[in-house]
């Protein structure tokens, strides 16, 4: 299911830990929300029940795609 990450908790809850739950809307901590209303971190995206997190431009617009990804993973697991 595709999810804000502002609906990933309850939907966890409610459909169990082997359900899959996409949530765009992803941005690094301390970039810009672009056209994006509902904006979470990465961290905040996993915390909340997201199994993938969709992270577009932050990456593909990045001086240094990979060290962005890099960056963005780094926010997830500590």
């Amino acid at each position: 299911m595709v999810a804000s990450a502002h609906e990933a908790s309850a939907l966890r809850q409610e459909l169990g830990r082997d359900f899959t739950i996409v949530t765009p809307g992803v941005r690094p901590a301390g970039s810009g929300h672009a056209d994006q209303a509902r904006v979470v971190t990465p961290g905040e995206a996993v915390a909340s029940g997201a199994t993938y997190i969709v992270v577009g431009r932050p990456i593909t617009e990045a001086a240094d795609p990979a060290a962005e990804a890099r960056a963005i993973l780094s926010q997830i697991t500590g």
